[in-house]
């Protein structure tokens, strides 16, 4: 497993809407009323608050979450905040951050804390749990399409910690997704392309190669037509070593062409085993054996796993919405205020000698 660097973000990269942040829009409406019962009434207690979740996970959002305090408390310098750093694995129930200070400078900011965590958390854990799946091959971060645009920066980025913590290769699809470890988007020859190039994939991928810088990985989906194993030679030929890979994206609802006289009790339908071989083996015969095999469309940890472990002849994975499925929540707890244990029953005091102050 690799490790990065123990440091943090710039706060200033996450472009916060700081002051709406800071006037409790996105908070629930009970944390900014119990915020202004407590100032009417002149009460400003000092408190411990804890925030855990209850999985075996690999921390994502903390910078996230840090940079709201810092931006958007009402008095940073008051409060002492204490964290783990992203990518720590994390066990249920451990403390992963506290903020100690007068509650109602940070009141009004305990849902957004928890939602960035819980969201980027998420991510970094199924990201992690599909990386170590794939046996170190390369994953393709897909799930852009799947959900609002305004995830997609943090998405990537918590993306990108899975994979530089485990070791392995991840790449991202979008210049948002990439932006906050100064990456970019990769892609490969999109069905829009073929469609707009008449449906004919060969010349879709070489307007496309002709127009690809020298360093970019030219791939190009080959499914079009449903017809992998033609298309890929077909492209092959046309490409030679400009080609660094086909893309087999099968419907999960068709059975490719090249898989029509198959017999027997295996499922034939989208992305499957005989039909990688098949591509495989069709490259291989004309002399195509540098072209990678890249699959998408339905793949999950269970997916690549048993890809894996029957060693299908794959080089990398695109893997969509099933990184975003799933939940991770956290809690906040107050269990000091005035020095006192206030914790509500069924909670205690968790100290962790793993957190560090943050600066």
């Amino acid at each position: 497993m690799s490790t990065r660097p123990r440091e943090r973000l710039d706060p200033e990269i996450f472009e916060l809407p700081v002051e709406k942040m800071r006037a409790g829009y996105y908070t629930d409406a009970y944390f900014n009323h119990a915020r202004s019962a407590l100032l009417a009434a002149g009460r400003q207690p000092r408190v411990l608050m804890q925030v855990f979740q209850k999985k075996s996970a690999l921390l994502g959002g903390v910078d996230e979450a840090i940079a709201v305090l810092k931006l958007c408390s009402h008095e940073w310098g008051e409060l002492d905040v204490h964290a783990l750093y992203e990518g720590d694995r994390i066990e249920p129930w451990e403390t992963v951050v506290t903020i100690e200070g007068d509650y109602t400078l940070f009141a009004h900011l305990e849902t957004v804390l928890l939602g960035v965590l819980a969201r980027r958390t998420l991510v970094t854990t199924n990201v992690a749990r599909v990386l170590e799946a794939a046996r170190g091959k390369p994953i393709i971060f897909m799930p852009a399409r799947h959900d609002h645009h305004r995830v997609q920066t943090g998405d990537g980025y918590a993306a990108y910690v899975a994979g530089q913590m485990l070791g392995m290769p991840i790449g991202v699809t979008s210049d948002a997704q990439a932006s906050w470890w100064g990456g970019t988007g990769i892609g490969t020859v999109p069905h829009a392309l073929i469609a707009a190039c008449g449906g004919d994939a060969v010349t879709a991928a070489t307007i496309f190669a002709a127009w690809a810088p020298q360093d970019m990985n030219v791939t190009v989906l080959v499914d079009f037509e449903n017809d992998s194993v033609r298309t890929s030679l077909e492209v092959a030929r046309a490409l030679g070593s400009r080609l660094w890979g086909v893309r087999l994206d099968t419907s999960e609802s068709l059975v490719d062409r090249s898989l029509a006289d198959e017999l027997g009790d295996f499922d034939l339908r989208g992305v499957n085993e005989r039909l990688v071989r098949k591509v495989r083996d069709a490259l291989d015969a004309e002399g195509f054996g540098d072209v990678r095999i890249v699959v998408s469309g339905g793949f999950s940890v269970e997916k690549i796993a048993a890809f894996e472990e029957r060693g299908v002849p794959v080089d990398a994975y695109g893997v969509g919405s099933s990184l975003l499925r799933g939940e991770n929540d956290f809690t906040g707890d107050v269990v000091l205020a005035d020095g006192v244990l206030v914790a509500k029953a069924g909670r205690r005091l968790r100290p962790n000698p793993r957190l560090e102050l943050v600066t």
